[in-house]
């Protein structure tokens, strides 16, 4: 075996005299554990003090896709029953709360993001009262429910859009959305070159529709900006009708019990005045990029100096006078009700904004999510993600997969790890199965000993990779067909979950009808099939999950462990936990290098992503592995 080297435990936590740890941090910029005294302790991350309810500042947070978690009328879309008939599956993995993407009635042609009534359950899902049944559930369980939101957009079904395509021109019901008259001299040109995030023009002039034919708009010269699909055209965010109407939304949900909102595309709701032309192009998750950006940078290291100017379409400051709106709807309401924003937004610094204290609750941290398998990489965005946030007094949150992006245990077992490509069809590089599970738990496992909130995407728990041999035959993203195939597009990451090995459908549907098709290999990895199987990936997340819970993780002060923080293949961090824990603080070890690593003797390993090496006497960590260790 090669030589490996070997890695000190911090004298700074240690225990002092009593049992008692050093006095808690008052810094709150990113340093280095160093050998101090114990009266001066300084460690990288001290969280803002909260009160016991805030829940949000800790909680792990599991996201389910509705229509691919679980069947119960057989149709093979998953429901709002199948939900909550699985939900004691989720009370069991040990996650604080469950985020359900879209049930509102819809045409489907965004998988529900296209939404036609707020207020309303779409049939495939269920009713209003499958919903309230499943609301009671979990919070029998003492699971709490965050529901998408999608203000950015509606559906072109929905009431308001269809009035405004029969009202016309300089109407109230066109004022509404973005309605704009087109360039060139009879207006055939769209108003400015802004590009759909899913590819092509991001308008649609009225008298273009496929339903223009025959109707009071066939000639209507007007053009109406949607930022996703032409079905989703942008609400106009500058009218106080739209803000008036989603903040009743808001008040519908919470007086039915939810316990907050994830915010679809939370940075794009006010657009620059006078809707300027910008030649940049927005990618899902990974936000804009320049057109002349070569940058193998991951977007969180970028400074403010040398980061692009902001798209007019997106991170727009007005958009927060609309959130502190929102506040003030939720917090009158008991249980600390929350809202979330999916915001792709860079530098980090202008993320933190949205987590202010008077605006949201939490942010994605999509920084983290796209930063490479690297251990420079992740030791800087773990240390701007908390410096960002410790600044406005808001905790971070860390996610490694959702329904938008290439699942992890794939992402991760490519040549080049990152966000990925926009999905991954037969006949593209195909990612090494094994290598990319092992990097996998390797990553779920320094994720969840980081303090602040987590995020777990449905069947990651499982290990669970991309379906990479769809045929395109059975797409049905709109990324897909707007890309004319460039891109794959999201349903690899979105196919049915797998309950039970030996059932048809593996047990997603009781007619074994699934509406994506599984890959055979799935059958290895159901749910029963892990069920209290060492070693498994599912008895790996309960572990880890009831162990960030007992120690206190979430709450935790972080520092970067000195012996290894310029180093290129370590990441090395220590969470000392909840202050009322008793346990020592856990030093947290990944190896993303190549040779294996000497434990420190005199330790405890707690939990690692796979089994641990043992030569001549020593303990070591193998390569793309990480540790749990506390000083026995």
């Amino acid at each position: 075996m090669a030589a490996a080297r070997g890695l000190r435990w911090p004298e700074t936590h240690r225990r002092c005299e009593g049992g008692s740890r050093p006095p808690r941090p008052t810094r709150r910029s990113i340093l280095t554990v160093k050998t101090l005294r114990p009266s001066t302790d300084l460690t990288a991350h001290t969280p803002a003090p909260h009160r016991d309810e805030e829940w949000w500042r800790h909680a792990v947070i599991y996201q389910v896709y509705p229509r691919s978690f679980a069947d119960a009328d057989g149709d093979g879309l998953g429901d709002l029953p199948g939900i909550t008939g699985r939900l004691d599956h989720l009370a069991a993995l040990g996650v604080d709360a469950v985020w359900l993407s879209p049930f509102y009635r819809s045409p489907q042609a965004d998988g529900g993001y296209d939404v036609a009534d707020y207020r309303d359950i779409d049939p495939i899902f269920g009713t209003l009262a499958d919903a309230d049944a499943l609301l009671a559930r979990a919070h029998e369980l003492g699971l709490r429910v965050i529901v998408d939101l999608v203000p950015n957009h509606t559906s072109d079904q929905h009431a308001w859009f269809q009035a405004a395509l029969a009202a016309g021109p300089g109407s109230r019901e066109r004022a509404r959305y973005i309605f704009r008259e087109g360039q060139g001299e009879t207006g055939e040109e769209p108003p400015n070159n802004w590009e759909s995030v899913f590819g092509g023009a991001a308008w649609t002039r009225v008298r273009d529709r496929a339903d223009a034919v025959g109707s009071s708009w066939a000639d209507d010269a007007q053009w109406y900006l949607h930022l996703f699909d032409s079905s989703q055209p942008d609400l106009n965010w500058d009218n106080p009708e739209v803000r008036a109407e989603f903040e009743d939304v808001l008040r519908f949900w919470l007086d039915r019990g939810v316990d907050g909102f994830r915010v679809d595309v939370a940075h794009g709701l006010v657009k620059a005045p006078g809707l300027p032309d910008w030649s940049g192009h927005v990618t899902m998750v990974e936000g804009a990029e320049d057109a002349d950006d070569t940058s193998d940078e991951p977007p969180v290291s970028r400074t403010s100096e040398k980061h692009h100017a902001r798209p007019p379409m997106y991170d727009q400051d007005g958009v927060h006078a609309v959130y502190r709106a929102w506040r003030r709807v939720l917090d009158p309401y008991p249980g600390e009700r929350i809202l979330v924003a999916e915001a792709w937004v860079d530098p980090v610094e202008r993320l933190a904004r949205y987590v202010r204290p008077d605006e949201m609750h939490q942010a994605f941290n999509f920084g983290y999510l796209v930063t490479r398998w690297d251990a420079p990489a992740l030791r800087d965005v773990i240390t701007a993600s908390l410096r960002a946030n410790d600044d406005v007094g808001a905790p971070t949150t860390w996610v490694l997969s959702n329904h938008d992006v290439v699942r992890h245990a794939s992402r991760l077992g490519l040549e080049r790890t990152g966000k990925g490509p926009n999905g991954i069809g037969p006949a593209d590089p195909q990612p090494d199965a094994a290598l990319g599970l092992r990097r996998a738990r390797a990553a779920t496992l320094l994720m969840l000993a980081l303090p602040g909130s987590a995020y777990v995407y449905q069947g990651e728990e499982l290990g669970l990779p991309e379906h990479t041999a769809l045929p395109d035959a059975v797409r049905q993203d709109p990324a897909f067909f707007r890309t004319s195939g460039d891109e794959k597009g999201r349903d690899g990451c979105r196919v049915p979950l797998p309950w039970e090995a030996d059932a048809p459908g593996f047990g997603f549907s009781p007619t074994g009808t699934t509406w994506l098709p599984q890959p055979a290999a799935w059958a290895a990895l159901a749910v029963d099939a892990q069920t209290g199987r060492a070693g498994s990936t599912l008895e790996l997340y309960r572990t880890a999950l009831r162990l960030r819970r007992e120690l206190g993780l979430g709450v935790g002060a972080l520092a970067l462990a000195e012996e290894h923080r310029d180093s290129d293949t370590v990441v090395g961090l220590i969470n000392t936990g909840s202050p009322e824990e008793a346990r020592a603080a856990v030093l947290v070890v990944a190896n993303l290098g190549a040779t294996p690593l000497v434990l420190p003797e005199g330790t405890e390993v707690l939990l690692a992503s796979e089994e641990l090496l043992h030569d001549d006497g020593r303990v070591t960590l193998p390569a793309d592995t990480t540790v749990w260790l506390v000083r026995r």
